[in-house]
């Protein structure tokens, strides 16, 4: 903008505010400008001096550009009054510089504009044409316009200031709730560890320890259908009988957590008083049921027993409703040992006979509940995968299969369940190891 003279408040404000119009500034910004003007301009030009205005664009570092609105003063004018201007400038030696960024938000398009208040003519002064006192009418309305003006942007300033100090106390209340929530969650993280650990600690204690029996390995796997529980009602129990054979017994009793895990525990301890007490292999899951169902009526619990002999390989199995055993042979053949019988709490309890057969060495003898051949809802093509599975993994270390054959068998689960795999191998007597766990 060239710089243009003024000698009439009025003509300046208009200017300042095509200025405005033209840098399509912000109304609050356009209009703290204009009031910024007049204010620093009233003194000089109602001494009848003159002002001098000019605008230019200017590039600032980083890219933005500024608007420069400049005031000057004629050389033998009152100086500029700069004191608490609405738009703080930068004073100079004849005058005043604001600069103002441009790209900010602009407003929206305006209304089309209000017609000004109309003006009190009143009577002339005496001595004083009615055109000055007309003016000067206009001037004090004018005036008035820009102290309400004034007054409302002094009113956004101390909103401004107030928002602007919520959001910082938002801020640091948002940092301290943050904060809390991550101390809480390594607080959660910290117990979820110390839970498990004592979940783990208690199954372990709840379970008995792996035995070494000369001519055998053993291993088993656990998998609870609930993880924060400590257990299921999946149970195992293996020793070893005066006679010299070793007796394993598998429970699956019926639901999940503590109380099913109480059921198992009361229907593994039973089972192994029978045992050490020498009662017959056959009659062991009949005086089960009648040892404990008039202490708890509504247990239930599926059992498989097994006798083993490790010198000869002597197997006896006996059954109360319980899946059958797998024996798979070190020639590559297969069968699920069935043998009939009902379990604890059910109707006529017992196993009504007791299967004979031969684990020869190599022979691997998978004992399992139905959370592993039933995690599809098939218990058909269960045990199918289960053939498969055990025959992938019959060469391994025996430590390792129970959980392999379970990872395999769990690749899809639509049915959760306890799940439990223990595996007994004969190994030959040339096989590594095997005679030195003999001579141990």
């Amino acid at each position: 903008m060239t710089p243009h003279t003024f000698h009439d408040l009025s003509a300046l404000r208009r200017a300042v505010r095509r200025i405005c119009a033209a840098h399509r500034l912000p109304s609050r910004t356009g209009g703290r400008l204009v009031l910024s003007v007049a204010q620093a301009a009233g003194p000089v030009l109602r001494a009848g001096g003159p002002v001098r205005l000019e605008a230019a664009e200017e590039s600032a570092p980083g890219g933005t550009t500024l608007l420069a609105v400049t005031l000057r003063a004629g050389a033998a004018s009152a100086p500029l009054s700069t004191a608490d201007l609405p738009l703080p400038g930068r004073a100079t030696a004849d005058g005043v510089t604001w600069h103002l960024p441009l790209g900010e938000p602009q407003d929206p398009p305006p209304a089309a504009p209000a017609p000004l208040p109309a003006m009190r003519t009143g009577e002339p002064s005496q001595g004083r044409p009615r055109e000055a006192a007309t003016a000067e009418v206009y001037e004090a309305e004018i005036a008035a316009l820009e102290g309400d003006l004034g007054a409302a942007l002094s009113r956004v300033d101390t909103l401004t200031t107030e928002l602007h100090a919520l959001k910082d106390e938002l801020a640091e209340t948002n940092s301290g709730v943050l904060a809390l929530y991550v101390q809480l969650e390594e607080r959660d993280e910290q117990l979820r560890r110390a839970h498990g650990q004592i979940l783990r600690e208690l199954e372990d204690a709840l379970r008995p320890s792996p035995i070494t029996v000369s001519g055998l390995e053993f291993a088993v796997h656990y998998e609870p259908a609930d993880t924060d529980a400590p257990t299921g009602g999946d149970f195992y129990d293996w020793l070893h009988l005066p006679d010299g054979t070793v007796h394993i017994t598998i429970v699956d009793a019926l639901g999940h957590g503590v109380r099913s895990t109480r059921s198992a525990l009361n229907v593994t301890h039973a089972v192994r008083t029978l045992a050490l007490e020498g009662h017959p292999l056959e009659s062991i899951v009949a005086r089960t049921h009648d040892i404990l169902v008039p202490f708890d009526p509504e247990i239930m619990a599926t059992v498989l027993l097994a006798r083993i002999h490790p010198e000869t390989g002597r197997l006896r199995l006996a059954n109360g409703s319980h899946p059958p055993a797998l024996l798979l042979r070190a020639d590559g053949t297969s069968d699920y040992l069935e043998t009939r019988g009902r379990g604890i709490g059910f109707p006529l309890p017992g196993s009504e006979s007791v299967l004979e057969e031969t684990l020869h060495e190599g022979d691997l003898l998978v004992l399992y509940t139905d959370g592993l051949t039933e995690s599809r809802r098939d218990p058909i093509e269960g045990e199918a995968r289960l053939v498969k599975s055990a025959r992938a993994h019959a060469e391994r270390p025996v430590d390792e299969i129970p959980g392999a054959v379970a990872e395999d068998m769990h690749t899809v689960i639509l049915h959760s369940d306890d799940t439990l795999a223990l595996a007994v191998r004969r190994p030959p007597r040339d096989a590594p190891g095997a005679k030195a766990r003999a001579d141990g």
